[in-house]
Formats: C-alpha cells, sequence, structure tokens
C-alpha cells in the first residue's frame, strides 16, 4: 500500500511538473491535457485520476508555490512593541524581492499568471489571487494603521491609500522585472524604490 501512494505522489508530481513547463512555453489555454499527459509519460486518464479539470490542475500549481502574504507574525508582534511598522513592511518587501529572484519556480508561475487571460474556465483560480490580494492588502493596511497611531505616517498619507499604493509599486517592479527580460537588478534597483517610496509615507520628524 505505501508504494501504491508513493507512485500516485509521483505521477501527481510529474503532472504538476509537465503542466508547469508547458504552461509556462505555451500558455494555460494552448496546452491541451494530451500534451500534458506526454510530457509527464502518463496517461489521459491518469490526469484525470488527479484532477478534475484543467482548472483544477492550474489550482493545484497555484498552490504549489503560494504568492506571498504578509506575515500575520509581523502583524501580531506590533502590539505593545516598539517596533517601527515602516520598516516592518519594508523587510517584508524587500525579502520577498530576494526570494523572487532567487526562486526560479515563483518566477515561472508569476509569468504563467501575467500571461493567462482568466476565462470562465479559470475562475477558481482568479478567486483565489483575489483572496490572497484581499488578505494581503488587509494586513498591510493594519500595519500602516499601527504606524499611524504612532505618529509615523505622513499626514498626506492614510493608511488605506498607503497601502494599495505600496502594493501597486511591488506589482509594477514585479510584473516589469518578469515581462521585460529581467532588465534591472531586482533586489537592489527594487529594494531602492520601496525604500524611497516608504520614506514618502513617513512623518517628519
Amino acid at each position: 500500500m505505501r508504494r501504491t501512494k508513493a507512485e500516485a505522489a509521483e505521477t501527481r508530481c510529474s503532472i504538476v511538473d509537465a503542466a508547469e513547463k508547458l504552461f509556462f512555453e505555451k500558455g494555460v489555454a494552448n496546452s491541451t491535457l494530451d500534451e500534458i499527459a506526454t510530457a509527464a509519460g502518463v496517461t489521459r486518464g491518469a490526469i484525470y485520476w488527479h484532477f478534475e479539470s484543467k482548472s483544477d490542475l492550474f489550482l493545484e500549481l497555484y498552490n504549489a508555490a503560494q504568492l506571498p502574504r504578509v506575515n500575520m507574525t509581523d502583524v501580531d508582534d506590533l502590539d505593545g512593541s516598539d517596533r517601527d511598522p515602516l520598516l516592518v513592511v519594508e523587510t517584508m518587501a524587500c525579502d520577498w524581492l530576494k526570494m523572487l529572484a532567487q526562486d526560479r519556480q515563483r518566477q515561472r508561475l508569476l509569468s504563467i499568471l501575467l500571461r493567462t487571460n482568466f476565462t470562465e474556465e479559470f475562475q477558481p483560480v482568479m478567486d483565489e489571487l483575489e483572496k490572497l490580494d484581499q488578505e494581503h492588502t488587509q494586513h498591510l493596511e493594519t500595519i500602516l494603521i499601527e504606524g499611524e497611531k504612532r505618529g509615523c505616517l505622513a499626514a498626506t498619507w492614510t493608511p488605506k491609500s498607503a497601502s494599495r499604493a505600496f502594493k501597486w509599486l511591488m506589482k509594477g517592479i514585479c510584473w516589469d522585472w518578469l515581462l521585460f527580460g529581467q532588465k534591472f537588478d531586482l533586489v537592489e534597483d527594487g529594494s531602492d524604490k520601496v525604500r524611497r517610496l516608504l520614506a514618502s509615507f513617513r512623518a517628519a520628524r
């Protein structure tokens, strides 16, 4: 029984790996389950044993390489501590840029998501993306609300406007880096822009 479970897990991994490769090279819409089965060295029936549809397979791929989340530990640790909320945001963002620069799988996944036309077939993946986006924005806004309470946030910014501006900056940096051939230093240049935007958030002392 153990061997059967191990073989099933190996088959599932082979299917996901093949799907990732084809989705990246051809796009999700242009990749068929037959092509994925051939690339994985399995039958089409084996794919349906593990996944209900191409959308289900796409969602598995998305879940296998989760996109960044604001760490709730960072949010909770601010309560009663003297940690600088804006510095928490800076550290989180710069760490994410370093991880993306080094993680080829995340690079491929983000590229796939950028190129995908989310038709009704792939709505479950879009629902997950929207859920993650809302969660990220809410947690980021919570940190900036704490910053406002401590007098760190400039009067020209509200926690809501600052959280959205920051989110759009991060997306723009990553999307531009991925879509146009990684022509700049994501870690050095990206972190510099993150620090410059956060500096504009900070109240004058």
